[in-house]
């Protein structure tokens, strides 16, 4: 049941195509997701681990000269989750491989440049999941709606802003565009939360209920950024908020999804193993070594374990193209650098959560024997 919880890619039901409807999406639908808030949230912590290595592979694979990255961009209205995705989703992964940037209100040295000056210097480096929290579309949506700019100025930068686009995806990023859609009923109860909480009053800025008075405006000018720049290499997902959970879960599935598309490899050193394994063995007591070696070989018995999980999940996980008949295709081909060929979807079982915690516990026992087993040898 759990493998089935998304009836449609997410890839297919967030995107916006030519004829979306903006004025018709039900804020506090689900597209796609069968689940309720409880199994949201249990697919989320599902996909940490494998979201987690496919990370640190894609970190790893640009320290070793990789030019591949990833960036998530975020949009929507005050109170509509972007700083939630953050936490919950990109908090997963290990911070030293992710770059986020905030774009608010521009400063003097930034409008004494380019509108695209400020997010040029912020596009993540290779390896790197790079987060915008709002972005170079503050300037075809806020300017607009406040009248910054003359009208001609904002409408010609819909076509340079899908050129910069294409441009940052030809240098080896994956872009993924999301913009979360809550009501306004929904916002005036979040709204309201941040007045009334004090841990939460920080959050909210007087500028915040002006902002909400152009609801209308704003709703128009996002339309036009779904119609005019949801493109075949930047598409928009337009992501229903007011169900906080089904927005992580959704965020979740489409950077995991990037991930398997680009499938980091562990980078090939540039020393031999064996050559550097007998340097650092003739460092340590010779009365000590077959212990380290033993000791060693255990922990490597334990990452092929836990390696066989990963190619098993991104296997299923790749699998999603199979509700949508191959409308769109992750790629699940990887080889990894032992040697060994991954599963394919046929071969790939789900992997629970309790699965996997019983397997990780019987590695704990086996290590605790081992460990005992050594102890009484040395007492011997």
């Amino acid at each position: 049941m759990a493998d089935q919880l998304w009836e449609t890619s997410p890839h297919l039901a967030l995107r916006a195509g030519p004829d979306f409807d903006l004025a018709a999406l039900d804020r506090s639908s689900t597209p796609g997701f069968t689940g309720r808030k409880s199994d949201g949230k249990a697919r989320v912590d599902e996909r940490g681990d494998l979201l987690n290595e496919l990370q640190e592979r894609l970190f790893a694979d640009g320290r070793y000269g990789g030019n591949r990255s990833v960036l998530l961009i975020l949009q929507g209205l005050d109170t509509a989750g972007k700083g939630g995705i953050v936490r919950h989703v990109i908090g997963m992964v290990d911070p030293q491989g992710v770059a986020l940037a905030s774009f608010g209100v521009p400063t003097e040295e930034e409008l004494a440049n380019h509108y695209l000056w400020r997010i040029r210097k912020k596009l993540p480096g290779p390896g790197k999941i790079g987060v915008f929290d709002r972005s170079h579309y503050e300037d075809v949506l806020v300017t607009r709606v406040d009248g910054l700019v003359e009208e001609d100025v904002w409408r010609a930068r819909y076509d340079e802003i899908n050129a910069f686009e294409k441009e940052i995806v030809d240098s080896g990023t994956t872009i993924i565009k999301v913009a979360l859609m809550h009501s306004k009923e929904e916002q005036a109860g979040r709204l309201l939360e941040r007045i009334e909480r004090p841990d939460k009053r920080w959050k909210l800025s007087t500028s915040d209920l002006e902002t909400r008075k152009k609801w209308d405006d704003y709703q128009a000018a996002y339309e036009d950024v779904f119609r005019l720049t949801s493109t075949d290499h930047a598409p928009w997902y337009v992501v229903p908020g007011d169900k906080k959970w089904y927005a992580r879960v959704a965020v979740t599935e489409l950077v995991t999804q990037a991930l398997i598309d680009i499938s980091p490899q562990w980078p090939k050193p540039r020393w031999k193993p064996e050559v550097q394994r007998r340097k650092l063995l003739a460092t340590v007591d010779p009365e000590l070594v077959d212990d380290l070696v033993e000791a060693v070989q255990e922990q490597l018995e334990d990452a092929k374990a836990e390696h066989g999980d990963f190619l098993a999940e991104k296997a299923r996980v790749a699998a999603l193209r199979q509700r949508d008949n191959g409308h769109r295709a992750p790629a699940a081909d990887e080889q990894p650098n032992d040697g060994s060929a991954a599963p394919t979807d046929d071969e790939a079982e789900p992997v629970s959560s309790e699965k996997k915690s019983k397997k990780k516990k019987k590695r704990k026992k086996e290590k605790k024997r081992a460990q005992s087993k050594k102890s009484k040898k040395r007492k011997k």
